[in-house]
């Protein structure tokens, strides 16, 4: 049988990154994907393409391959090494999850290095193209009010995505029939987006519970009011109480980002000191140091 040279399939170099082995697989499907080509091997340029992206865009398999060694030609007559296969010497046991071979597609090389078969969950079944994975960063604002965004992926349309409302980093959204393309014209497979909610300005989130921080005046943490805090679900009247000091933390249960349970939401006080611009306000200022014996390092 013909050894396959996939990087050689691939037109990338043996150290090629996994971005690169991507952008090239991308590239290249497209050149040759038989609804679109007109090359007039493109559908079997295309298999010969998913089968070398299957083998190099996982760690684990790629390591497998590339224990053959580097001095294999493309072409050349091959035969396994003694004991390879299966899981045996590095081989991949288990075969892939769809692609071309999900119906028998791979090549005799293949078959001979890693072993057939079919792992569970290939895409959309058997024949269906393969699920997809990917990341999304969405706002606190977002994750506690739900929202519609769209996301933009290379080479394909524009597609609109419906975040819920109270959801945390580390979900996966599903979309269905969004994942790749099948290479024997069976459904698409899915797309997974991992969803990591990042920190604003305003509001950061801690699993379930949201931080805020909010300024006072000096008198109004001395001697307490009722103030305004803007909360991601609108803004709320809050009573501070006399005596506040910076770094203090109001809870309000239940306010936090939204579910079962829901998470709280804080408030963390910060007091901001006007400065003494003027000859009266450093007046002021000289005043409250008569009037007041405080030293705020005897403790």
């Amino acid at each position: 049988m013909e050894y396959k040279d996939y990087y050689k399939i691939l037109d990338v170099k043996r150290d090629a990154s996994e971005a690169e082995i991507k952008q090239s697989y991308r590239r290249l499907a497209r050149k040759y994907h038989p609804d679109v080509s007109k090359v007039a091997n493109a559908e079997d340029r295309f298999k010969e393409l998913g089968e070398a992206y299957e083998v190099l865009k996982d760690a684990q398999k790629r390591k497998s391959y590339d224990q053959l060694g580097a001095n294999w030609k493309s072409g050349e007559q091959f035969r396994p090494p003694p004991g390879w296969g299966g899981a045996g010497q590095g081989g991949f046991q288990g075969g892939f999850q769809g692609g071309p071979g999900a119906q028998g597609g791979f090549s005799d090389f293949f078959e001979s290095v890693f072993g057939g078969g079919r792992g569970p969950g290939a895409g959309r079944g058997q024949g269906g193209g393969q699920d997809q994975n990917a990341s999304f960063r969405i706002t606190v604002e977002d994750a506690f009010s739900g929202a519609e965004k769209t996301i933009r992926m290379s080479g394909r349309s524009p597609l609109q995505v419906k975040i819920p409302a109270g959801i945390t980093s580390g979900k996966k959204i599903r979309l269905a029939g969004q994942g790749e393309q099948s290479m024997r014209g069976g459904p698409r497979g899915d797309l997974y987006l991992e969803i990591t909610v990042t920190n604003t300005e305003r509001y950061q989130l801690k699993d379930k519970d949201v931080y805020t921080q909010l300024k006072l005046a000096p008198w109004e943490a001395a001697l307490g009011e009722k103030v305004s805090v803007q909360t991601p679900n609108g803004s709320i009247e809050l009573k501070i109480p006399a005596g506040s000091q910076s770094g203090r933390k109001m809870r309000l249960s239940g306010r936090g980002l939204p579910g079962k349970p829901a998470g709280d939401f804080y408030v963390e006080l910060s007091i901001v000191v006007p400065s003494a611009d003027s000859e009266e306000d450093k007046q002021q200022y000289q005043a409250m140091k008569q009037h007041f014996d405080f030293d705020p390092r005897s403790e």
